[in-house]
């Protein structure tokens, strides 16, 4: 089976049953048999990443039986199965990656198409969507947002605070915060701040002896998630305590501290908002991090962006 992108369409070609010859390869449009829509293309995608018709239903908000009817509408118009229906769930044929491949470069299209008229608009109103860690959402951003709609009421904020990092290529955010520069190159992105962090304890625990900690109960991270620096901090510097409750929600970790759980090293602005939390200095203080903001290049001229960002610089940024 061989592909082909109709230039200009939101439309996949397909020739079936015919040799990929030299002269096909000048002359693709020779033999086009189907037509496949990009709404149908999305349905595909959706399939294809996330394995099973009920979580792609989910993710385009659409139910279990439309997906199914579509998917074999779409095999029927391109003449081939494109998934294979296992236990595990969807698993895609050689053409299905083959078709996979296309899709990708028409997604790509279509979004980079929607961001450039997005980025065209001029109007403070319409949608931004911000991605960023729980606690800094709830913390920092929040009252700075809460500004901001008071100033520009025909803007709609939508703040999603989720460990899940949020594409930003692929619009599922506009804007994201977070504690490590992004790797995409179409992205734009600058350092915001340094945040700092500290050790923090229920206030009249008595302070732990630094190299020691015994008796001592942590409150940390969810190793789940990875290596955090704080983590790494808080066993060099209390090697004999033990981890008594870990969690992937900072706001969590510092209602136990304050219950008299453990000790925490929570970010300061955090901390020392938090009641019933003092700060316990062992001779060194934990490392801190920065917070980097970043967006799509296409978006780089949205209004309503340019004033979010700026606003959140000048309150936050140093």
């Amino acid at each position: 089976m061989a592909a082909f992108l109709a230039w200009g369409t939101p439309t996949i070609w397909v020739a079936r049953d015919f040799p990929e010859t030299d002269e096909l390869a000048r002359q693709p449009y020779i033999y086009l048999r189907c037509r496949v829509e990009w709404s149908d293309l999305k349905i595909f995608l959706a399939i294809a990443r996330t394995g099973t018709l009920g979580a792609a239903a989910r993710q385009l908000g659409q139910t279990h039986p439309t997906m199914s009817r579509r998917l074999r509408a779409l095999e029927q118009a391109v003449g081939q199965t494109l998934f294979q229906r296992t236990h595990e769930g969807y698993v895609l044929t050689d053409e299905g990656t083959t078709v996979l491949a296309h899709a990708e470069r028409i997604e790509e299209e279509a979004l980079a198409c929607e961001r450039q008229l997005s980025g065209q608009g001029q109007h403070l109103d319409g949608m931004l969507r911000v991605s960023s860690s729980d606690w800094f959402g709830v913390h920092m951003l929040t009252p700075v947002f809460a500004e901001f709609v008071k100033k520009h009421p025909r803007v709609t904020i939508e703040l999603v605070t989720d460990a899940r990092r949020f594409s930003l290529a692929r619009r599922e955010a506009d804007l994201a915060f977070r504690s490590r520069p992004f790797e995409e190159p179409e992205l734009i992105q600058h350092k915001l701040m340094h945040m700092d962090y500290a050790l923090y304890a229920a206030a009249g625990l008595p302070p732990p002896r630094a190299g020691d900690g015994a008796g001592c109960s942590l409150v940390t991270m969810d190793a789940a998630l990875g290596a955090f620096p704080d983590v790494d901090w808080l066993q060099r510097m209390l090697p004999g305590a033990h981890i008594g409750f870990r969690s992937n929600n900072r706001d969590v970790q510092a209602r136990m501290c304050a219950a008299g759980s453990g000790l925490a090293v929570l970010p300061c602005p955090l901390g020392d908002r938090t009641p019933g939390l003092k700060r316990v200095e062992l001779g060194e203080q934990p490392p801190g991090r920065d917070v980097w903001v970043g967006y799509h290049r296409d978006l780089r001229r949205l209004a309503r962006l340019r004033a979010l960002l700026e606003v959140t610089t000048f309150r936050l940024g140093k």
